[in-house]
């Protein structure tokens, strides 16, 4: 097939998708993560002492269980007010969600930001090809590829 230019169609696209930044050159690679057992105020304090809204928790196997986000934490708050709950044993397995998504190390950054675009994730997880987790992207991360096109001149 040709396009307008009369060039195959084929070879326009296939050079445009090899180009592609794939998501291992904008995701964070050294993730922190809890357990289902960690304490809910050690999440609070590790999310603000390091200036991230969430992150994975893991089971003893490092399989991905859960993730666990500034929203969740929130919920700390409302057991305390309303169900006279005590924070000190609360955990991470109280509060974190099991709704996720991952994407493959294979994925490129487009396909990375329609997936933001079209759905309310802010962060989705990145597994190697047996699922293991190997990293985290953000739209952080992917405003930060934006930038670097435009500092290229893409």
């Amino acid at each position: 097939m040709k396009n307008f230019q009369q060039k195959a169609v084929e070879d326009t696209l296939s050079n445009s998708v090899a180009d592609r930044p794939l998501v291992t050159d904008y995701m964070t690679k050294k993730l922190i993560t809890f357990t289902p057992e960690t304490a809910i105020m050690d999440v609070i304090n590790t999310l603000l002492d390091n200036k991230i809204t969430g992150a994975p928790v893991l089971n003893d196997k490092r399989d991905v269980v859960g993730l666990i986000d500034d929203k969740d934490c929130l919920k700390v708050l409302f057991d305390g007010a309303y169900h006279n709950l005590p924070i000190d044993n609360r955990t991470v397995s109280n509060y974190m969600s099991n709704v996720m998504r991952t994407v493959s190390v294979h994925a490129d950054i487009y396909e990375v930001a329609s997936i933001f675009l079209n759905t309310v994730y802010k962060r989705l997880l990145v597994v190697d090809d047996v699922g293991k987790l190997v990293g985290q992207i953000s739209r952080r991360d992917i405003l930060r590829a934006i930038h670097d096109f435009d500092a290229k001149g893409i």
